[in-house]
């Protein structure tokens, strides 16, 4: 476990546990809930959490899951999920696979992302990020970490891995379908008064597509930097830049804004970074003002950092050896034979369609055994996400 310093969102005073499934303010007695080892300290819930304790303290933990599942984030513009389906999933969690727990959650064209986001390609930019500077971290902190696809890639690299995010779902979705239980989470809002999660205990931080959701962000890099401490790294990708046009929505970045924000950064354009992998090659960092017409940034900071990029050829890049792989699940069957692409949405199609690694059509087959080895037969098509590396429960 790493030794994060848990605090009180509301008034930074140290939590400790009074109940096997709650935490208390060391100084008020305040109380948080805690359900699947995972922390609720969101803040201006105080209604949501008093009725999770209710429940958690009188013995109904399915009832103080199901509420918690329901909550979600400021950004959120869909229906709420149907309490039933909630219900539904709660009971039937151990044999549920995870496009089970994402329809049941009710999360529309969100869910279509996470779903199929091993092969999208802004992913494989984080990913190719964090390889072209690799050092052999122990133990990793992800912010924003959604449903946890990198913390899952770098748990089985033998690294220590925690994760927040300010929905409790896809945490809890993490934990059951994804990362597994050997995994840290915490729930938390980047716009608390007090950051939950004192201390410098990892040796590198990491965030993909969210950063530019937050509104303070000189304070939350502060916050990260503090995690980093003095011998850690920070690689932040896809930050979304507000010259270029794009499809979500967020509080957007300019190249003289990411200037200032990281001194310290080697910037990249995002989809330099997919190039580099499918290429296997070292990525090219750029001043961040001759990145004015990229789609979205990508930065590594930090005194833990390899000083220049290294050529993205295996590590996190590749599964490991000895990994059956299945054809990727865009792919439907062709009635000309083989398998074409057949896209979630018109939305996903129009975001990723111009920029996917994969080829439209792929004669299969469906299930492949990889070696693991940068040079193997297969190893291109594995590289460019025709085949995945999926969750058991998928």
């Amino acid at each position: 476990m790493i030794p994060f310093d848990l605090r009180s969102p509301e008034t930074g005073n140290p939590l400790r546990a009074d109940r096997p499934h709650s935490l208390a303010d060391t100084e008020t007695g305040a109380r948080w809930p805690v359900i699947d080892g995972i922390p609720y300290l969101r803040i201006d819930r105080a209604d949501t959490i008093e009725r999770v304790l209710a429940h958690l303290d009188g013995g109904e933990p399915d009832e103080a899951l199901s509420i918690l599942l329901a909550d979600q984030d400021s950004w959120w513009n869909g229906p709420p999920a149907d309490a039933g389906d909630i219900r539904t999933l709660v009971r039937e969690r151990a044999t549920a696979t995870l496009r089970d727990a994402v329809r049941l959650l009710g999360w529309g064209r969100v869910g279509d992302y996470f779903l199929y986001r091993w092969s999208d390609p802004t992913y494989l930019a984080g990913l190719a990020l964090l390889e072209a500077h690799w050092n052999e971290p122990a133990c990793v902190f992800e912010f924003a970490c959604g449903i946890g696809q990198y913390m899952r890639e770098l748990k089985r690299r033998g690294c220590k891995v925690a994760g927040a995010d300010v929905v409790f779902a896809k945490l809890w979705v993490a934990r059951h379908w994804v990362v597994g239980d050997k995994a840290q989470f915490v729930c938390f809002d980047a716009a608390s008064e007090h950051w939950p999660i004192a201390g410098a205990p990892v040796d590198l931080v990491l965030c993909n597509d969210a950063f530019y959701f937050l509104d303070d962000k000189p304070r939350l890099l502060e916050s990260l930097r503090q995690n980093a401490g003095d011998d850690g790294w920070l690689a932040l990708s896809h930050i979304h830049n507000a010259e270029s046009p794009g499809f979500s929505a967020g509080r957007a970045v300019t190249a003289e804004d990411i200037a200032e924000l990281f001194p310290d950064a080697l910037v990249y354009d995002d989809a330099e970074l997919t190039r580099a992998l499918v290429e296997t090659r070292a990525p090219g960092p750029r001043d961040p003002g001759d990145l004015r017409a990229c789609e979205a940034f990508s930065v590594v900071a930090g005194p833990g950092m390899r000083p220049a990029p290294r050529a993205v050829v295996d590590g996190l890049t590749l599964p490991p050896a000895g990994t059956d792989l299945v054809l990727n699940p865009l792919y439907r069957p062709d009635p000309a034979g083989g398998f074409a692409i057949r896209w979630p949405s018109e939305r996903y199609e129009a975001e990723y369609a111009r920029l996917v690694t994969y080829p439209m059509h792929s004669d299969g087959p469906e299930h492949l055994a990889f070696s693991g080895e940068p040079e193997a037969p297969d190893a291109d098509r594995v590289r460019r996400r025709e085949f995945v590396d999926l969750p058991e429960r998928w």
